[in-house]
């Protein structure tokens, strides 16, 4: 039996997708998203993980064949995102964006 890791990428999706959305809401409320390239950042990430959540959801209740490319998609999306932080994290470590 195959291992499905679409309940693992919804799961992740959904926990990193709040976490881009406090980022947000916290730079708007600061009015310090006008200033920064980390909301772009931050608005990237929402749709990537969005986007894997809804593929991921979607997998698991479709048949074994397309289940298999939209779970594979949802992996792609979600390793997007998280790439889309670490770079935004970078960033700011370094101190190249504000």
């Amino acid at each position: 039996m195959a291992e499905t890791r679409s309940p693992h990428i919804l799961s992740t999706s959904a926990n990193l997708l709040g976490i881009c959305f406090i980022v947000r809401t916290s730079l708007k409320k600061l009015n310090l998203s006008d200033s920064s390239l980390i909301d772009e950042f931050a608005v990237v990430a929402v749709m990537c993980f969005m986007t894997s959540c809804i593929l991921s959801f979607i997998s698991m209740r479709k048949g074994e064949s397309i289940s298999q490319r939209l779970e594979k998609t949802a992996d792609f999306i979600f390793l997007s995102g998280l790439i889309v932080l670490f770079v935004a994290t970078i960033l700011i470590a370094f101190n190249l964006i504000s």
